[in-house]
């Protein structure tokens, strides 16, 4: 700990921490324009020079760790003189069309030329002429650009794309592309985020609407299990047009919290609704005469509360494998942890410097654990471990070895783990039995994954301090997910790894902590959500009755940091609810919402109203909306049964995985935005299943007929196709992830 002085304050810092990090954890105000509290800093505004007494010269804040007694002066005539020469600068030549420009009113350009009160220009330069570029999503103006250097930063240390980069010209720098003229990435938004005035806007919300027009809804994305924070922006059409609101953008606390493409673009999913009492009371008799509700993960906690207890009053079945592979994926680590809840966290996984990742083509399956990686990795210099059948050109920047095992062996590749991260001298007599009768010459062979790559695994992560074991959605689905489950707890508890769950939809841990779920089967009279959130009457889809979707309610849900979070209405909905059939069946309740602070205490919920609950990040960086689950210990007693002989599969194999592009896919060469449904493969692929790119294809999947165009993707290696699902509905896929299918050409 480092004792020093700000403007005669004492205050303490701790090994690591530059002077603004203690100014703003004390509250004491230093002014910047390029400085980002997640990346490392710019060192290109020089707005946060300070002064050290006794000492020449102006230092930067954001990159100067403090010494032992100094005394920090933040705010003195020569710092404002300084301060204001650098805001004259800024503003040489920065064209004056705050009326038209996205940024106006949300613009630091215009708030710190204010501060510094720059009211007037004593010198010029030369303007250039700068042509303004339009990439896709992302439109980018060099004559606004003031080359703070934050969009590169994220870009680089927190998303992991590395695809923006800062030509060097003098007066005439910009932003380009690193590898193209045109931006190839994923298309996260948070380059817009970050941006301090208007160089880099949305081309769908450009010249829409004005900062003061919009109202500001906090919510939580429903995207994914990651929980991030973002505001709904809403413009209401006015006083006399209720119900007419539209929601015009995303925006997100980009000081500390990151946005997906999803989160920031995929935000036109609401639901229509009216008070057609026919319908209604259609809905209320098909739910008497149910055998079973199916539903999606893609509800609130106070939603699953009031399925439950339909479910005790009706005596009917509550259908949801998403969920129930959780439960019971959780259950049978429970049983070997002893704890109710997996240990780490997406601010543990930032911290780690030692990291292995299993099951999950992560990039897609949730980008706050891409992120997550990618900042460990770039910050903490973490060596990160990718196990997969297939490689992922997202990662390639991130990852530092890759091991490729065979589609279906992660049972055997988790035994291997095991043996390879865990000392037997603690070991029970069942688990050192466990460990002696593992084949590994046999595991070896079919996994794919050899004595030489688990070495490397040693070596990369001997020096690692913190440590964390990510497991995705692959292994949930699996026929052997329990006892996988098992050799996770396993490796956890013998091992100096922490272990992070990914959770597959926005509230899948949630309900697996709530419902009594029961193992899906074909009944004749199942009731439940179809894809787009509504509420099916009758199994052929007819009658539906709508209900809100997650950016038209209030409640709650659990992320992937085992916290409750609360998500408001950004969209009024006019229809009716589910609370309202269950009044109408004799579960009462005024409100959705009071049912907030009745979730089970035995599962880590609190006893907490919803109007309790905080909704935004604290004003110094950490999350505080709503609150993490308290840790349960339970008993443990469960025990790794032997690994069973490994499948094998052969022929046509895909891989049921969201594009990343999944919302809005910018295709450069006809200049449109279009939903990417295409099933993509490498040409290797390609040979091995006689397809040739631009082939309409027939298969079937669920026992259903699916149609794709088959797309070649030189990036992709190996002989499996990767498969969109969000297009094809509820549980369209809940079992294990691969499968193997059989290919029909409908035209090329």
């Amino acid at each position: 700990m480092i004792n020093f002085k700000i403007n005669g304050r004492p205050v303490t810092a701790e090994r690591g921490e530059t002077i603004i990090n203690v100014a703003r954890r004390e509250d004491i105000y230093i002014p910047t324009m390029c400085y980002i509290e997640k990346t490392s800093p710019c060192a290109s505004c020089r707005l946060c020079s300070v002064e050290v007494e006794g000492h020449d010269g102006f230092i930067l804040s954001c990159n100067t760790p403090p010494t032992e007694g100094i005394n920090v002066i933040t705010d003195s005539e020569s710092l404002k003189t300084e301060r204001t020469n650098i805001m004259r600068m800024y503003d040489v030549n920065h064209p004056l069309e705050c009326g038209v420009c996205d940024k106006s009113g949300a613009c630091d350009l215009q708030n710190k030329t204010l501060e510094f009160n720059v009211g007037e220009q004593y010198f010029s330069a030369k303007d250039q002429p700068r042509k303004i570029e339009q990439w896709g999503l992302v439109n980018y103006d060099p004559t606004l650009c003031i080359l703070c250097e934050k969009c590169t930063h994220v870009c680089n240390e927190v998303i992991g794309d590395d695809a923006l980069d800062i030509l060097f010209g003098g007066y005439n720098s910009k932003v380009i592309p690193k590898n193209a003229e045109t931006l190839d990435c994923t298309f996260c938004g948070e380059c817009i985020a970050v941006c301090p005035v208007g160089a880099l806007v949305s081309s769908d919300f450009q010249y829409s609407a004005n900062a003061w027009e919009l109202s500001k809804i906090p919510a939580t994305c429903a995207h994914c299990s990651a929980g991030c924070a973002l505001e709904y922006e809403v413009k209401h059409a006015g006083i006399d047009s209720p119900g007419q609101e539209s929601i015009y953008r995303v925006t997100n606390n980009f000081e500390y919290a990151t946005l997906c493409g999803a989160g920031r673009f995929g935000f036109d999913f609401a639901n229509t609704g009216s008070k057609d009492e026919n319908a209604f009371n259609a809905a209320v008799a098909a739910l008497q005469n149910a055998e079973a509700i199916r539903f999606s993960s893609m509800i609130t906690n106070e939603e699953a509360m009031i399925l439950n207890a339909l479910k005790a009053k009706l005596g009917i079945k509550l259908f949801n494998e998403d969920a129930r592979q959780m439960q019971n994926f959780m259950r049978a680590y429970s049983s070997v942890s002893g704890k109710l809840h997996y240990s780490a966290t997406l601010e543990s996984l930032k911290k780690s410097d030692g990291i292995i990742l299993i099951g999950s083509r992560i990039a897609t399956d949730n980008p706050g654990v891409r992120y997550a990686m990618t900042t460990a990795a770039r910050h903490n210099g973490a060596k990160v471990v990718y196990m997969h059948p297939l490689e992922d050109a997202l990662l390639q920047n991130t990852v530092t070895q890759f091991i490729k095992y065979e589609v279906g062996t992660e049972e055997g590749v988790l035994a291997l783990l095991a043996q390879t991260l865990v000392s037997d001298a603690e070991l029970s007599e069942s688990e050192k039995a466990f460990m002696d009768e593992l084949d590994t010459g046999y595991l070896s062979a079919e996994t794919n994954v050899g004595e030489d790559e688990l070495a490397m695994i040693v070596k990369q992560l001997m020096r690692s301090r913190t440590k964390t074991l990510v497991v995705g959605s692959d292994l949930m689905a699996h026929e052997r997910a329990e006892n996988m489950a098992r050799l996770v707890a396993f490796i956890e508890k013998h091992s100096d790894f922490s272990v992070l769950v990914v959770p597959t939809e926005v509230n899948t841990l949630g309900v697996s902590l709530i419902n009594d779920l029961d193992a899906d089967e074909a009944l004749n009279n199942v009731v439940g959500y179809n894809a787009k959130g509504d509420f099916v009457i009758s199994a052929s889809g007819e009658g539906d009755l709508g209900v809100p979707a997650l950016n038209q309610q209030e409640g709650s849900v659990v992320s992937i940091d085992k916290r409750l979070l609360p998500t408001n209405v950004a969209l009024s909905f006019e229809g009716y609810t589910l609370n309202d059939l269950a009044n109408a069946l004799g579960v009462n309740a005024e409100n959705t919402i009071d049912y907030t602070v009745t979730l089970p205490a035995e599962k880590g919920f609190a006893s907490v109203e919803f109007d309790d609950l905080e909704n935004f990040y604290s004003p110094k960086g950490a999350d505080v909306r709503g609150y993490a689950l308290t840790p349960i210990n339970v008993e443990a007693n469960g025990v790794i049964e032997s690994i069973e002989e490994l499948p094998e599969f052969n022929g046509a194999v895909i891989y049921h995985v969201n594009p990343v592009l999944q919302f809005n896919a910018f295709t450069a060469k006809s200049a449109q935005l279009e939903k990417d449904s295409a099933l993509y493969g490498s040409a290797a692929f390609a040979a091995a299943a006689r397809l040739s790119d631009g082939d309409e294809v027939e298969f079937e999947v669920g026992g259903e007929k699916i149609h794709r165009i088959f797309k070649q993707d030189d990036t992709l290696k190996g002989t499996v196709a990767l498969h969109p699902t969000f297009d094809l509905g509820l549980n369209m896929i809940d079992s294990y992830r691969f499968e193997t299918v059989n290919f029909m050409r409908v035209s090329n």
